[in-house]
């Protein structure tokens, strides 16, 4: 899943069908129109693009509006989006490009993809562990091993473009993307099984790395300093098996679904709840997705659906602050009035009534 925005419309990019199976369901790239007055998205796609036999597993939008990059069974494929035909229209399409990526042919499964936030390098990881990372669009190769990982999951590149993170089996890697070395192994604890990692800012405006956890008792989420890339905490948010993860763009929320279909959004301050939508999905949620403006929240899942949902303003926060202003004015009065009580008591020599 991925966005595209022009200066009129939003559009979502969805992919995915029923593999090479007879379920009735195609092997498609959908687009579907978004309306921000109803926060709602189209009841039926603006374009769709049909895959063959072939299942669309994981995409990457390009930043700068050049496409976009889907894994298939054995290879990856770039697509193009079709202009419309005038500003007043919103027929924007998609279709697959000339330009085949080479590099990209019989590399068997990918699992992951992520272009960085100018767009200027494309990583890559596979089924088999290897991860491939290339300088866009001239996809020459610059960071090639065959056993980053035994399986490579997920990756993500921070914020200021310096590093990736790759995540998979055994522990995280963190690589430098100018010097292609790896400056960091981050390491599991006790049974934890990473499954997601993810850049972020903190309420400081300081880099931070989150990545998920998995262990008998259930998800955590933990946090890493990106200086020492030393662990700096790590808390419990959900029974359930974590399958779905991210961050809003500006790092005030965090969000997680589960194989229940279930979604929660946490505040990044402290990682408390700021809400839960119980069977958001039937199945198990595949992506999460903000808006740009980090107030909205997209989910798609395995029983073929996709929601959009609202993340409120905290109304009772203003509302607590009085509260909480009046309650130690209160407080302050009380003070007040039984040392003036005292003093009176003691001025004129009295003993006191209790």
């Amino acid at each position: 899943m991925g966005s595209l925005k022009t200066k009129k419309n939003s559009w979502l990019v969805l992919s995915g069908g029923g593999g090479d199976t007879k379920s009735g369901i195609q092997n498609s790239i959908l687009l579907a129109q978004f309306d921000s007055t109803s926060n709602s998205l189209s009841r039926t796609p603006v374009a769709k693009h049909e895959t063959g036999s072939d299942l669309p597993y994981r995409m990457a939008v390009h930043p700068g509006g050049e496409g976009l990059i889907c894994s298939f069974p054995n290879s990856c494929r770039l697509f193009e989006w079709i202009a419309p035909t005038s500003m007043e229209t919103n027929d924007l399409g998609v279709r697959a490009s000339e330009t085949v990526l080479t590099q990209l042919e019989n590399v068997g499964q990918q699992l992951a993809l992520a272009f960085n936030k100018e767009g200027s390098v494309l990583a890559v990881g596979g089924e088999d562990g290897h991860l491939r990372v290339f300088k866009w669009p001239s996809m020459e190769i610059f960071i090639d091993v065959a056993d980053a990982h035994s399986t490579l999951k997920d990756l993500d590149f921070s914020l200021d473009e310096k590093f990736l993170v790759s995540l998979g089996g055994g522990p995280c890697r963190i690589w430098d993307v100018n010097s292609s070395a790896v400056v960091a192994t981050l390491q599991r604890e006790n049974d934890e099984v990473f499954t997601s990692c993810r850049f972020s800012i903190n309420s400081n405006g300081t880099q931070i790395l989150y990545i998920t956890a998995m262990r008998d008792r259930g998800g955590s989420i933990v946090s890493w300093n990106t200086s020492s890339w030393m662990r700096m905490s790590s808390k419990h948010v959900v029974r359930d098996p974590i399958c779905a993860f991210n961050v809003s763009p500006d790092g005030e929320y965090l969000a997680i679904g589960t194989i229940q279909g279930d979604l929660f959004i946490y505040k990044s301050t402290n990682i408390r709840v700021k809400s839960i939508i119980k069977k958001a999905h039937i199945g198990l949620v595949t992506v999460l997705k903000f808006s740009e403006d980090s107030r909205l929240l997209v989910s798609a899942s395995m029983d073929s659906s996709a929601r959009v949902t609202k993340i409120e303003e905290d109304k009772t926060h203003n509302g607590l602050s009085i509260l909480n202003f009046v309650l130690k004015g209160l407080w302050l009065i009380i003070f007040i009035a039984v040392f003036v009580i005292l003093a009176y008591y003691y001025t004129n020599n009295k003993p006191l009534p209790f």
